[in-house]
């Protein structure tokens, strides 16, 4: 369906929604398209490809909400469709809170050129997409004898849609996206080390192609000789590809549902020293081919640059319209789009250098953290470091303790964040952390 048509749909589904009832309405029309192909043992294991169309009409009828989906999308059966929503909506409790936004917070047009879709992407030679992903297994299939086995996969995908309120927002958006992949095993005794390496890219001709095969072997190779150290409180290095993992639980904490319902440990903290100064985070939705750059979120508010930390001070929340009542706040956005953490002036390989002692930790497995205080307890896997130098493989260790703890004692990043990602965490120092082990 071409933009255009969306769009026309979309408005005579507002029209329907307040013919029939509907003091409000808002209606998001997308595609999306996707392939995916896995390769093991020199032959093609999974072959996939997708493609959907969706229709999400969200009502607002006498002070109650619904949201509803389909993917029929004739005139005809839409209409039915909008007429039995409203009527199953009247049935529900009413919500005061419950509105579009302010017509005065949305996007209206403009805004720089983001750059965030491949126009090719239809054009990709699906030889050319199985030749990629065994490119990537030939890089390690046969190279080792401790191989036990390897899988690569090549994927892509787009993204495109329309949105339109009946309060007078109208926008659209399309991303596109590419990766290779792969996950590698290994014998090692009695234990199998795992590893995995990837790459992403949103245009075809920036996607990096060789030695993702290699780097998922070295990676599970240096695991050889795993095991549990005596339990300590030592400082940790978190390499930029697991340190989201320790970033999730401190943007979830800032999100308007958590605020309100009380499950945040970071309630009433505006303005307020919750991390360390060496913690300074942006929220960045304008960068030019970034992962998540966008110029209007999911609600039609317009997108804007925003300090999240800075120097360990909590500057925003993320409201949205609906808990942005709830709390008598100003909404912001309901999500995160590119999220940059201020980078120090060493790379992975400096930080190590600059360890007396303690652990680098390459994944985490498992594990939890309460919301409402910040306890946290994961299992990781990683590296002893003593006198600057790797001396062994660790796993099956736990670190537990406090969110708001750890962040106070972030003393260092790294400059290595990962460009492909839209969070661009580099690797990132954490003294005093308690280790379990033996």
């Amino acid at each position: 369906m071409k933009k255009e048509d969306k769009y026309s749909l979309a408005k005579w589904a507002i029209e329907h929604a307040l013919k029939n009832g509907a003091q409000q309405a808002s209606v998001s029309i997308s595609d999306s398209r996707s392939s995916s192909i896995e390769v093991r043992e020199q032959k093609i294991d999974k072959l996939e490809q997708a493609i959907q169309n969706n229709l999400t009409i969200r009502l607002f009828v006498d002070n109650k909400y619904s949201a509803h989906s389909t993917n029929r999308l004739k005139q005809q059966e839409l209409a039915r469709f909008i007429e039995e929503a409203i009527a199953g909506t009247r049935f529900l409790s009413e919500d005061e809170f419950r509105t579009l936004p302010d017509p005065e917070l949305y996007y209206k047009g403009g805004g720089p050129e983001l750059n965030v879709f491949d126009s090719r992407i239809d054009t990709i030679d699906p030889q050319k997409k199985i030749d990629l992903a065994f490119g990537v297994e030939n890089e390690v299939f046969g190279k080792d004898e401790r191989l036990i086995s390897v899988t690569a996969s090549y994927y892509d995908g787009m993204n495109g849609r329309v949105m339109v309120n009946s309060n007078g927002f109208e926008g659209d958006t399309a991303s596109s996206y590419y990766g290779l992949y792969a996950t590698v095993s290994v014998k090692g005794g009695d234990a199998r080390p795992e590893a995995y390496w990837n790459e992403n890219a949103i245009f075809f001709d920036r996607l990096k192609t060789e030695g993702i095969g290699a780097k998922a072997l070295d990676r599970a190779l240096k695991k050889f000789g795993q095991k549990k150290i005596a339990s300590a409180r030592m400082t940790m290095i978190v390499e930029n590809v697991s340190a989201g993992r320790l970033l999730s639980p401190l943007i979830a904490a800032l999100n308007g549902s958590a605020i309100q319902q009380k499950n945040s440990f970071l309630i009433d903290q505006l303005g307020q020293q919750v991390a360390s100064e060496k913690l300074t985070l942006t929220d960045d939705p304008f960068i030019p081919g970034g992962r998540a750059s966008r110029l209007f979120d999911g609600e039609g508010l317009a997108s804007k640059k925003m300090a999240v930390f800075e120097k360990g001070v909590l500057k925003t929340y993320y409201i949205d319209t609906y808990y942005g009542k709830k709390l008598n706040m100003a909404p912001t956005t309901g999500g995160t789009s590119n999220l940059i953490l201020e980078t120090g002036d060493k790379n992975l390989e400096q930080l190590i250098a600059s360890l007396d002692r303690g652990i680098l930790v390459t994944g985490f497995n498992g594990g939890n953290s309460n919301g409402s205080t910040g306890d946290f307890s994961f299992g990781i896997d990683g590296f002893l470091i003593e006198k600057g130098q790797i001396v062994q493989p660790v796993s099956e260790m736990n670190i537990t303790g406090n969110l708001k703890d750890l962040w106070m004692n972030l003393a260092e990043t790294g400059n290595d964040f990962r460009e492909d990602s839209s969070w661009r965490i580099p690797s990132l120092v954490f003294n005093q952390v308690d280790f379990s082990g033996i």
